[in-house]
């Protein structure tokens, strides 16, 4: 017996020490406790207890290795001692197997049961009856009642087909009970809260936020904290709002006074859309491109400075706020009595002046847009009136005419109107075309 346990031990330190740790929690568990063995004759005898082997000692070692996905690769050594075969005492007999066996978490078809972790496996192994040995084909059930964390209290049945039938005369049942203890789970950042539970293992953390850190300690765990390193409030996502206006502090361009969400927490005293931070006259409303300031208007021409060119003298918004050049009316007279011609002699004098007044007209024209002239004919009392009207309307058109003859005035309103005659003893002799140019 003591040859077989010391080989027993050897076997289980060399798988111990063989098979290398995964990074996984609690990938480990070693079991120790008693196994029984019987050999039923029949299945009326299979539950009778008085015929199982059974020594009063430890007599079963284990370790296991967590795989992945619920599965677990288990070595069992098992000592036992054989004194009833088949429900019948028997001389003693040395018992010893050695298994493997690939076991099934059945928590991840059922879910998780908490204490309550029961397991399928399969596998095979090899046992000895008095150094006679044989191959076995083994399958089978068992449950952990886990106690704490990492104990628990170990259930199983064994079903055995042993390949040789000398063994025990063939088939048998092993069943065992004691304890396992699981172990090898990792707490990288030494918080007391395994890696597997830990949501931060990386982390120094807290129960409450499973392994999660909360730096500021205002209860909001740093991963939801949107200001982990300052206390705030749980309505801004763990950030303070110093100035109280509803904005948190990190989405406050002003975070020390009170303001709106549309100027992003800045105040705006004046409501021009330029905060008071970057507003240059905060108290009186101005545009943004003269840093919230109002425009001047120096010479309150209602056109304001910025697009006055004459800021300084009075002037409409059509010219710009300066004033429309000042051009003199020009008269053309000389005309023969009772015609829209002029006198002969009195011609080339006429039309040299009237020329230079078109110069004139052309260059107002360069500065006033639209421009538009005016001619009004007139005629003397004599004759009749309704022939002195006719007679003013032609020395109009005559005059337009003229004027239509310079390429520069093509494009200009030019309206003629005969007034008729004048009357009054200023104008007995009047026989003149006034011409006005003005704004159209």
């Amino acid at each position: 017996m003591k040859k077989i346990t010391l080989i027993f031990v050897l076997i289980f330190t060399a798988v111990l020490t063989n098979i290398k740790a995964q990074d996984a929690n609690n990938p480990w568990a070693i079991g120790f406790g008693a196994n029984a063995v019987h050999n039923p004759d029949n299945r009326e005898d299979a539950l009778k207890v008085k015929d199982w082997n059974i020594i009063p000692s430890i007599s079963r070692l284990s370790v296991a290795k967590y795989i992945a996905d619920g599965f677990t690769f288990e070595v069992v050594g098992s000592l036992n001692e054989i004194t009833k075969n088949k429900g019948v005492d028997v001389s003693a007999l040395t018992f010893a197997s050695l298994d493997g066996h690939f076991k099934y978490d059945l928590n991840g078809l059922i879910g998780d049961t908490n204490f309550f972790d029961p397991y399928i496996f399969v596998g095979g192994g090899h046992t000895w009856v008095n150094w006679e040995g044989a191959g076995t084909f083994n399958a089978g059930a068992g449950a952990n009642f886990w106690l704490t964390e990492n104990i628990g209290f170990n259930l199983q049945t064994t079903g055995k087909h042993v390949f040789n039938t000398y063994i025990l005369d063939g088939n048998h049942w092993q069943f065992s009970a004691g304890l396992v203890i699981k172990f090898g789970g990792k707490d990288t950042d030494k918080d007391g809260i395994y890696d597997k539970f830990d949501l931060c293992p990386e982390v120094p953390g807290l129960p409450q936020f499973q392994g999660c850190p909360d730096t500021d300690g205002d209860g909001i765990q740093d991963s939801e904290d949107a200001c982990p390193d300052v206390a705030g409030l749980a309505e801004f996502q763990g950030c303070p709002d110093t100035d109280g206006d509803g904005i948190p502090d990190n989405l406050d361009a002003c975070p020390t006074e009170k303001g709106t969400k549309a100027n992003n927490g800045c105040p705006d005293a004046d409501g021009d859309g330029i905060v008071d931070k970057d507003d240059a006259c905060p108290t009186v409303a101005g545009p943004k491109e003269n840093k919230g300031c109002p425009w001047p208007d120096t010479d309150g021409d209602g056109v304001l400075d910025k697009d006055d060119k004459c800021p300084n003298e009075a002037g409409p918004k059509e010219n710009n706020g300066c004033p429309w050049p000042v051009l003199a009316p020009f008269t053309v007279d000389n005309f023969k009595q009772g015609s829209a011609k002029l006198v002969a002699g009195k011609k080339a004098e006429n039309l040299e002046s009237f020329q230079n007044f078109v110069k004139e007209i052309e260059a107002y024209k360069s500065k006033v847009n639209n421009i538009t002239i005016n001619v009004e004919g007139f005629a003397s009392e004599e004759g009749t009136e309704k022939l002195n009207k006719n007679l003013s309307q032609n020395r109009a058109d005559y005059v337009k005419g003229l004027l239509l003859k310079n390429e520069a005035l093509k494009d200009v309103t030019i309206n003629a109107v005969g007034k008729g005659e004048i009357k009054g003893k200023e104008y007995a002799q009047n026989r003149k075309v006034f011409i006005e140019v003005g704004k159209q």
